[in-house]
């Protein structure tokens, strides 16, 4: 029921990062850590996002831990990338999508509010 409680204290993660390449907003691993983390910590739950190897690939796993078991966690293979800045934001990258996954997190929806803005002035300029 930890998991609910947590749920239901973490409201929409604010979008404060900018991807020049695809011109979009998103939440960084450490705006969203700053988000969860006093509340896991508040319910006693501990994330860990170890990286095992398995069958020859690299395994991001994440979990959620509650008294010393594990009551979540998912697993996701990382692409295999020789680079190893390329190979560290790939690693970020899932963290990210792992967690926001797992604990069915979401962002604030600005790109909605953004369409929206742009239909009423279309409306009000007769497009």
């Amino acid at each position: 029921m930890k998991l609910l409680e947590l749920q239901k204290r973490i409201k929409a993660i604010k979008k404060d990062s900018e991807n020049p390449y695809f011109k979009s907003a998103y939440f960084d691993i450490n705006t969203l850590l700053a988000e969860i983390k006093p509340i896991l910590n508040e319910l006693g739950l501990l994330v860990l996002q170890p990286i095992t190897y398995r069958e020859g690939k690299n395994i991001l796993k994440t979990q959620i831990i509650d008294d010393g078991k594990v009551i979540a966690d998912s697993e996701i293979a990382l692409p295999d990338i020789q680079d190893q800045q390329k190979l560290g934001s790939a690693i970020t990258y899932y963290r990210r999508y792992s967690l926001q996954s797992l604990l069915s997190l979401e962002a604030e929806d600005d790109d909605a509010n953004t369409a929206s803005n742009k239909i009423q002035t279309n409306k009000s300029n007769n497009w």
